[in-house]
């Protein structure tokens, strides 16, 4: 949830997760960390939580969508062809990954709206659901993660109440969730996602092998004691 301090619960293992769902490697290591947690021995007594970041902050969700190669085009000043060749092998890599993305027809939006429905999914329960949901509409089907009807349809396929959910966005009540994780992330110095902190002291920077992941659960585990507070680096930034 949001603004929550970073740490061990009594009872068991916190992965905390910040990530966009824009983002290509954040949907990457998503799923290398449930591989990860299929083969750890501990997986029931770990609870992953996610936290809101905005790797194109200026993109307003109101704002007519463009292509993912447009955008990495701009953004990059590459040329538009050299764009596409980039976005194919993040595809690729994605494919290694068990996963089928499509970005010549994704819509790259502002993505505000997407993570306060991830704020109202936690609060069911269903946050992870959610997260995997909006990643799927985004790089699989090419959905418009902005439009409030289209998330509302995206709540309801994961067992949440669509009219109740459309409600929470329209009156932005989550609004003030995402601003939190986003201001938490600054306070942490977390300046690219994907990026997990286990137990609130190790990290692991980006969709790294399902063998990083398992490293930082068997020692967070055997540290289930408490935390100093502090972040120590296990795995580094893994593109």
């Amino acid at each position: 949830m949001a603004g929550e301090s970073l740490g061990q619960a009594a009872d068991r293992l916190v992965v905390d997760v910040w990530s966009d769902v824009m983002c290509p490697f954040c949907y990457m290591g998503d799923t290398l960390l449930d591989q990860a947690l299929q083969k750890f021995p501990h997986a029931t007594g770990v609870e992953v939580r996610y936290h809101s970041f905005l790797l194109m902050p200026d993109l307003a969700d109101d704002a007519a969508p463009v292509s993912p190669s447009e955008l990495l085009s701009a953004k990059h000043g590459v040329p538009l062809e050299q764009a596409q060749a980039m976005n194919d092998q993040v595809t690729e890599r994605a494919r290694q990954v068990g996963l089928d993305y499509h970005l010549d027809r994704a819509q790259a939006v502002g993505t505000r709206t997407a993570h306060q429905l991830s704020h109202f999914a936690a609060t069911q329960g269903k946050q992870h659901e959610m997260v995997r949901r909006l990643f799927e509409a985004y790089f699989t089907e090419g959905l418009n993660i902005a439009d409030h009807q289209v998330l509302a349809g995206l709540a309801a396929d994961v067992g949440l109440d669509r009219d109740a959910a459309g409600a929470a966005l329209t009156s932005g009540e989550f609004a003030d969730a995402v601003e939190a994780d986003i201001q938490q992330a600054r306070q942490y110095g977390i300046q690219g996602v994907p990026f997990f902190v286990f137990g609130g002291k190790y990290a692991v920077s980006g969709a790294q092998p399902v063998e990083a992941f398992l490293q930082a659960l068997d020692t967070s585990w055997a540290e289930a004691a408490g935390s100093s507070g502090t972040v120590d680096s296990v795995a580094g930034t893994g593109r």
